[in-house]
């Protein structure tokens, strides 16, 4: 039972966290940013936000610095529109799972080339 409403506050919270960075947000330094999931600890005391950003290790570093330092405005606004008791404490981490699975299908790619010459 305490499964699925992690599962379903979760999933709240990536969309209300998605709409809310695209546009509450006006700090220069968050680029195009996608939350791609979020895992929610069973107590619901905090939340692994999983971000993908569009950009090169600088403008990722730069961007994960602006979301901490949003971090209290972020979960104000998530207190407003999503009724819980306590808002989870937000940690922000890369999602490296897409790069991971683009690098595979190009290795993947070489190796057919490879045997169709």
């Amino acid at each position: 039972m305490a499964k699925i409403r992690t599962g379903r506050v979760g999933e709240q919270i990536k969309k209300e966290l998605s709409q809310l960075i695209q546009t509450e947000m006006k700090d220069p330094r968050i680029g195009f940013i996608t939350v791609t999931g979020v895992d929610v600890t069973s107590d619901l005391s905090q939340a692994k936000v999983y971000l993908s950003v569009l950009g090169d290790d600088e403008q990722k570093a730069a961007t994960l610095k602006g979301l901490e330092k949003a971090n209290g405005f972020l979960r104000s606004e998530l207190g407003k529109r999503v009724r819980l008791r306590h808002v989870p404490e937000l940690l922000f981490k890369f999602d490296e799972s897409i790069e991971y699975g683009s690098r595979i299908e190009k290795l993947l790619g070489e190796i057919g080339d490879r045997e169709d010459s």
